[in-house]
């Protein structure tokens, strides 16, 4: 069976696409269609666990905010009108089944549901105030036509990334906290044999981690159950964070002192990368691979006054 964003395109140009153009065809002149939002067929990741809730074909249609209402009986008889099951698969635009992730949406309301706005952040603040994983939700997908352009417009400005200033904040500060967790604190519990402390201190790690692969890559961190599988895509550092942390979260932390010297391994192995990546990307001029020491060197980039201000592990 097809993904679900294969099967939900599919779904869309053949069922859809041809009763919008007999019942409003002025309609697709003003609308963008496509699968953006929540749901792992968003991000490409669904498969056979997936598709007990909330799976299926179906599609996002968005308008302008003003344009709603004028619009959406007509959507609305459109919806009645198609198939309810589609390549043997229960179709979700009803409105029993679509759980506010497909159906008709104001353009600015779709976004303002994840970023809490209308529009695209202006300011350092207003990008700081929105959860990585929801910038995320909101650039996932698939747009499958735009005419207007109003919402690839919108969505565009999101894709471009952080201001540089402020993924250089956040890139400094994932430096200090990798170099606590994974290159000082890891290893010290392990040492001591305590075994819950060093698992706490192998996830901190393996989070800032693929935040920092993320970030290097100017690419969103999803919502933490799918950051590993989605960092293996990236072109900078993606395979071989994927690989280390895949190793990390093979140790048995309950061998205690013995395995300390492994787990320096698989954490130096990636520190020392990421440490020549930021020195090939100008980004930092420290020496060696203790990261502590490229956070502050970073942050020196920083030409927001609040921002070179803050402590260079916060962020």
């Amino acid at each position: 069976m097809e993904n679900g964003m294969a099967l939900s395109r599919a779904f869309y140009y053949e069922c859809a696409e041809p009763l919008f153009k007999r019942e409003c065809p002025d309609l697709l002149d003003r609308a963008a269609v496509g699968l953006v939002g929540e749901g792992s067929e968003c991000l490409g990741f669904d498969d056979a666990i997936s598709r007990d809730h909330d799976w299926g074909p179906g599609f996002c249609l968005w308008l302008p905010h003003a344009e709603v209402k004028e619009w959406e009986a007509a959507v609305e008889r459109v919806f009645r009108l198609l198939p309810e099951t589609y390549q043997g698969v229960s179709a979700r635009m009803t409105p029993e089944r679509r759980m506010g992730r497909v159906g008709l949406f104001g353009i600015e309301d779709f976004y303002r549901r994840f970023i809490g706005m209308p529009r695209p952040p202006k300011t350092i603040g207003e990008w700081r105030a929105v959860p990585e994983h929801f910038f995320a939700v909101c650039t996932n997908g698939e747009v499958f036509a735009d005419t207007l352009g109003q919402f690839t417009e919108f969505r565009n400005a999101l894709l471009a990334f952080y201001p540089e200033d402020l993924r250089l904040k956040k890139i400094a500060a994932r430096c200090m906290n990798m170099a606590q967790t994974g290159q000082y604190n890891l290893l010290r519990s392990l040492r001591r044999g305590e075994t819950v402390a060093a698992m706490l201190a192998a996830a901190r790690f393996t989070e800032q981690a693929l935040s920092m692969t993320y970030l290097l890559n100017r690419r969103y961190m999803p919502f933490y159950k799918w950051a590993w599988r989605g960092v293996g895509k990236l072109p900078v550092l993606g395979a071989l964070t994927q690989h280390q942390l895949a190793l990390l979260a093979g140790l048995n932390f309950a061998e205690g002192p013995g395995l300390e010297a492994r787990a320096s391994e698989v954490v130096e192995t990636l520190c020392a990368t990421v440490a020549r990546v930021l020195r090939e990307e100008g980004l930092s001029d420290a020496k060696g691979a203790w990261l502590l020491e490229h956070g502050p060197s970073v942050q020196a980039r920083i030409k927001t006054p609040e921002l070179r201000a803050m402590p260079v592990m916060a962020e």
